[in-house]
């Protein structure tokens, strides 16, 4: 049986610092990670996570929607995508992605980010 449940970002379950440019939040909500992601101006997948991480390529897979900013996806296979404020997505494994112009991006992801922690 499904429970109700709400969970704050104010008082989230997990927060990562994303070297400096930026951090995620995540809720547990009836054992599913619900991120929220703050990327700064001049965050780079590439350059903030891949570190962490220690992947060539972001591997997990993404189901979210875009609050604020503007976002670029390059896919490994050279797909590029831009995901802007108002935009649901789906993003594979296997991208790299970028924050375009000077507004911090605010993405709400609902899939399994950072699986490979």
């Amino acid at each position: 049986m499904t429970r109700l449940a709400v969970k704050s970002f104010k008082q989230p379950d997990d927060t990562l610092d994303l070297s400096g440019h930026g951090h995620r939040d995540t809720v547990m909500i009836d054992g599913q990670p619900v991120e929220l992601s703050t990327f700064e101006r001049g965050w780079r997948w590439s350059n903030d996570v891949k570190p962490i991480v220690g992947t060539d390529a972001c591997q997990a897979h993404h189901l979210g929607y875009c609050v604020e900013g503007h976002l670029r996806v390059h896919m490994n296979d050279g797909t590029d995508k831009d995901i802007n404020a108002g935009d649901a997505f789906e993003i594979p494994p296997g991208h790299d992605a970028e924050v375009v112009g000077e507004q911090p991006v605010v993405l709400v992801d609902f899939g399994k980010a950072f699986d490979n922690k």
